[in-house]
Order: C-alpha cells, then sequence, then structure tokens
C-alpha cells in the first residue's frame, strides 16, 4: 500500500504535536533532522517531523493522530540497525525512543526487568549485574543499541550461541498498534504477580519479535535475567588462514562443545583494530578465533582443555588464554570495537548479514573473497562462527562515482552465495530495506503473501514501517549529492 499525504496543513501537524509533548520534544528543521535521515545501514530519508514521547500514553496519542490524517510512523531508537530498518519513508514521521529509558522494575528473586524501549542494551546488563543477573543478548553495538531496537529486529550478538536472540529473553512487552490501540502480548505481570514464561493462546510475543517495527511500536518490555557464571575463561587461537579458522570451529563444536561465543575475525579486521590500539590481536595472523566458555569453575577447566586440544590439532600457530578481567576485556574491545576501526581503513563500509551452515564456512567465504577480486574491492570480515551467522564488510568511498551501484551489487551477490550453501538472508539485523529485494531467493511469492496477511492482521493499513521487508517501493539508496558519512554500530 502506498504511503499516504498528510490530510492537513503539515504546520498545523506539528503544532498539534507540541501541543501533545511539548515544543522541546518535536524536530521539524531540516537542519535538526539531518542526523535522524540514516541509521547503521547505506539507505538515507528525511522524515517530515521526529517526536521524542515520555510515556506511552503520548506514544498512543501520537500514533493516533498520525493513523487519523494518514501519515506514516517509523519507530526509532538508537539508530544503530543495519538494514534500514529506522529509514523513514516519504512524507513519515519518526517516534524517537531516547526520553523513554527507564529500568521501571528489577526483581532479583524472580530474575526479571521490566524496561522502557530507550533504555540502552548494556545499561541494562551493567545494572543487572549490580544484583549478580545479566541481560545475555549482547550485539555488538552494545554500547548503543536500545532494547526496543534490540526487540524489533531480534538482535542477537556473540553470546547468542549458547543463549539464544532476544526471542529468548523477552516474558512480554506493551505494545501500541497502529491505530493507537494499546495491547499486551506475553505476560508483563502486576503488581501482585511477576511476568511468567509462557501463558494461554498464540504466542504473539514471538511473532511480534523480529517484526521490524510493522506491527507495532513497543513501549514497555519485561526481560528475562540470568544469574553471572562462576567462571568465564577466553581463549584466542591464531590461525594462518582463514580456512583452517574454520576448521576449528567444526573441530570445537565437533567434540560436543557449545561455547558462549565462538568469533572468527580476519586478517583484514585484525589490521583495522590494531590501527587504532593495541588489544593484543597478532597482526600476522590469518584469522584468529575468539572462544568463551562460561560455567562452574571444574567444568570450564575441564572443557577448556578439549578446547585447547582442538584448537592446536587444527594447525593453530598459537592459543592464548585471557588470564587476567582486562586481558579479556581487550579482546572483547576489540571484536566489539571492530566494525568501527574499518573507518581506518576505508571511509565507508556496507555490511551483509547471512548464515550459512558451519559446516559451509569455508567454502562461503572463498567465494566472498573471489567477489573482492571480482569488483576490485576490500572484504572484512568478523563474525559469529560458532551459528555460521557470516558479516562480511563490504569497503568503499561513496565519493567515488559508481562505488555505491557497485558495492549493492556484491552485496546481492553475497546473499546469494549464502541461500545457494544452504543458509538464510540474515541473522539478527533483519530484512529492511537492505534485503527485501533477495527475499525471493528464500520465499515464493505465496509464502510473502501469507506472511503480509500476518501483519495486516495488526497493521492492515500498513502504516507502521511502511515500504521494508518486502520487495516493491520506494528506494532509499542516499543520492550522489550527499556528503560521505562513515557508517558506525
Amino acid at each position: 500500500m502506498e504511503t499516504q499525504v498528510p490530510k492537513i496543513d503539515i504546520d498545523e501537524f506539528i503544532q498539534q504535536l507540541k501541543g501533545m509533548v511539548g515544543g522541546a520534544n518535536v524536530l521539524h528543521h531540516p537542519d535538526d533532522l539531518l542526523v535522524f535521515e540514516y541509521d547503521g545501514s547505506i539507505d538515507r530519508g528525511m522524515p517530515e517531523v521526529v517526536v521524542f514521547p515520555r510515556s506511552a500514553e503520548e506514544v498512543q496519542k501520537i500514533i493516533s493522530l498520525a493513523y487519523m490524517i494518514g501519515v506514516s510512523v517509523v519507530g526509532r531508537g538508537s539508530g544503530t540497525g543495519l538494514s534500514g530498518g529506522a529509514i523513514s519513508p516519504p512524507g513519515g514521521i519518526q517516534v524517537a525512543f531516547t526520553r523513554m529509558k527507564s529500568i521501571l522494575e528489577l526483581d532479583e528473586e524472580n530474575r526479571t526487568v521490566i524496561v522502557e524501549p530507550g533504555v540502552i542494551n548494556l545499561d541494562l546488563d551493567n545494572y543487572a549485574r549490580k544484583f549478580g543477573l545479566r541481560y545475555a543478548p549482547d550485539p555488538s553495538s552494545q554500547r548503543a543499541c536500545s532494547i526496543g531496537g534490540n526487540v524489533a529486529e531480534n538482535a542477537g550478538g556473540p553470546h547468542c550461541l549458547a543463549y539464544g536472540t532476544t526471542t529468548n529473553h523477552v516474558l512480554g512487552m506493551e505494545v501500541v498498534l497502529e491505530d493507537g490501540t494499546a495491547v499486551t502480548f506475553g505476560s508483563m505481570g502486576s503488581s501482585e504477580n511477576r511476568p511468567v514464561n509462557d501463558v494461554p493462546g498464540y504466542d504473539l510475543r514471538g511473532v511480534f519479535i523480529g517484526s521490524e517495527g510493522t506491527f507495532g511500536i513497543v513501549t514497555k518490555v519485561a526481560l528475562r535475567l540470568l544469574p553471572l557464571p562462576e567462571t568465564v575463561k577466553t581463549y584466542l587461537g591464531v590461525f594462518p588462514d582463514v580456512d583452517t579458522a574454520c576448521t576449528a570451529v567444526s573441530a570445537v563444536i565437533g567434540h560436543g562443545i557449545v561455547p558462549a561465543a565462538l568469533e572468527m575475525i580476519d586478517a583484514l579486521s585484525i589490521k583495522a583494530v590494531q590501527n587504532m590500539t593495541d588489544l593484543g590481536y597478532p597482526e600476522d595472523a590469518g584469522a584468529v578465533l575468539l572462544i568463551e566458555l562460561e560455567g562452574l569453575k571444574e567444568e570450564v577447566e575441564e572443557i577448556g582443555a578439549e578446547v585447547e586440544a582442538a584448537l592446536w590439532e587444527t594447525q593453530a600457530t598459537q592459543v592464548k588464554v585471557a588470564e587476567e578481567e582486562s586481558e579479556r576485556m581487550a579482546l572483547w574491545a576489540g571484536r566489539k570495537g571492530a566494525l568501527g576501526a574499518l573507518g581506518s581503513l576505508a571511509p565507508n563500509y556496507y555490511l551483509i548479514d547471512g548464515v550459512v551452515p558451519r559446516t559451509q564456512l569455508a567454502q562461503v567465504l572463498r567465494q566472498v573473497a573471489g567477489l573482492s577480486e571480482k569488483y576490485g574491492i576490500q572484504i572484512a570480515n568478523v563474525f559469529h562462527a560458532g551459528d555460521g551467522n557470516l558479516h562480511p564488510c563490504l569497503l568503499f568511498d561513496e565519493r567515488q562515482p559508481g562505488a555505491l551501484d557497485t558495492i549493492i551489487a556484491a552485496g546481492a551477490e553475497v546473499l546469494k552465495i549464502c541461500v545457494d550453501a544452504g543458509g538464510s538472508l540474515t541473522g539478527e539485523h533483519g530484512v529492511g530495506l537492505e534485503k527485501k529485494n533477495q527475499m525471493p531467493l528464500v520465499f515464493t511469492d505465496d509464502d510473502m503473501a501469507a506472511m503480509i496477511q500476518v501483519r495486516d492482521a495488526f497493521a492492515p493499513a500498513n502504516r507502521l514501517n511502511p515500504g521494508k521487508i518486502f520487495p516493491g517501493g520506494p528506494d532509499h539508496k542516499p543520492a550522489a549529492h550527499h556528503a560521505p558519512k562513515g557508517m558506525t554500530v
């Protein structure tokens, strides 16, 4: 369905929004809107207005007004998404949640917490640790990304190998639908009762998570927390090339070991990290594996010996163990800061989020390397090797004529390689604008029509984040006159 134009004058619309939330919470001047025209993807789209609600009631009022006059609404967290999910369609507005960032209630005994959508992922984890608990999903953008965005995209992270993605940790949520109606999915608990794991009826909570803002907008989330492990041990396996590192991944899993995290970083990504600061990665390595074990001390020691043996057996040139917490944190700082460090190699990158079976890692990465030669571009790889979630980063300079078209074509080929290997289009970043034209690689027209029927059950007018996920709709690629931008997460 095409985006409808407002039925009232835009100035009148802005004044009504200001009356709802206050003038300081409404941005509409083009200069103020510049920062909201993009997220972490290569897509862009300037919203008409950005509104900053401070409560669920204000969210309802904003969305009700927009629905009444035919304006599309896009929810926005921290803008760290990597699939164009927070990009506004023509004539649309953004509802930004940076002022709804309260941790409302933590129940230590039942290991649950209730938060507003603007809470930063790492802030929640740090808060929970004061009670001997933690929030497990940890995207690489953990320092900046918000819980509402994590729910919309079903975000993962390095530790999703053992603990699952966001959907495995959400108990319930309060949601505003496209007409302003407030509903609850899953279990939010009450003043007398805590949120629970299961509730009768259809699992609308599970259906909603990962719907990329097209079903509704979250205003409150109940989350599951986990106890802190007794022991954490982190290993760095150094390999001469990506092929041998991939062999080691299969060997570790083949031993029946499921680490808390199993990450791979290739030579180009190591170079970028070490360009920024020395975090202990060997600059002459072809690839490294970052492996983390958690659990009881005796169990970690026993499994750790098996991990080390598997690494040496698969041609590791060196195996390091982070003996001190500072060493472990440095290694993880390098992994989680790798994408930002790519700015030391090129002004821009296009990050692809494909998934392949672990047994196909080496073959797929060889094919991706072939694209580097075919298109004359550098491709850095830093990814969740344990579950086959690849993140090839295609480096480019958008100031160069034709560079963006080249990078988009190369990215489409990466996704086709993943699908042809028995994989999928996305592991944790969502489809959004970035991959919607590749959806037919995986789904038939009938498949997608069924998905649209589900969306229409929640948002029949398609006013929430329209133009995402499915082929068609306006192009949001940046025009040639835009100044270059370094992508960050």
